[in-house]
């Protein structure tokens, strides 16, 4: 997945700008993820950020030991202060190279660092393009942070079954297409998807 140590810098911080424009109004507005209103994405943003920066602090607790499907996410109303703070904190433990080592645990699961790493950089890009696609924005993640999701999502598709867990069945995408479509086609997600008229 990733040998090297990645800086998450650049890609929490296009979330947090996608985040920063979302407007009141559409926080119930649909998500790609078929039980996430906007609001709920958000919900899930907030805690993976505190998830796997605890975890790459190896700060390892309730944060790092509940499943992310334990409940829906929600919002509390400091979410706009709270959401990009978290988010440059998650980057900031991932610029220490030790959180790349060793193990540490990140929804309830024991991992090696490199590849939490990983997981954290594919769900910033992924939910990254989910809350830009529900809430018509422009997206561009950061380059580094999309190979890192595209090489752990190709591994993923490659293991047991799709659908039961935190990935969808592989939407096919023509080889040719740009890397981001590859990868949101394996994590499960019509690159196509739009919002609802």
């Amino acid at each position: 997945m990733t040998d090297t140590t990645l800086d998450l810098g650049p890609q929490t911080l296009v979330v947090a700008r996608l985040a920063e424009a979302v407007t009141d109004a559409q926080l119930a507005d649909p998500t790609p993820c078929p039980r996430y209103a906007v609001r709920h994405l958000l919900g899930h943003l907030l805690g993976l950020a505190v998830a796997f920066r605890d975890a790459g602090r190896k700060d390892l607790g309730v944060t790092t030991d509940t499943s992310p499907d334990a409940a829906l996410p929600d919002l509390g109303p400091g979410w706009r202060e709270d959401l990009p703070k978290v988010l440059d904190e998650l980057a900031g433990a991932w610029r220490d190279p030790a959180a790349w080592t060793g193990m540490t645990r990140a929804g309830g699961v024991d991992l090696p660092g490199g590849v939490t790493g990983a997981i954290a950089a594919d769900e910033l890009v992924v939910h990254g393009w989910d809350l830009a696609r529900a809430t018509g924005q422009p997206y561009t993640p950061d380059p580094a942070a999309l190979e890192a999701a595209h090489a752990f999502l190709l591994v993923a598709a490659q293991e047991g079954e799709r659908g039961d867990g935190i990935f969808g069945p592989v939407v096919p995408v023509p080889s040719g297409a740009p890397l981001l479509d590859r990868a949101v086609g394996l994590s499960g997600r019509d690159p196509g998807w739009t919002r609802p008229a």
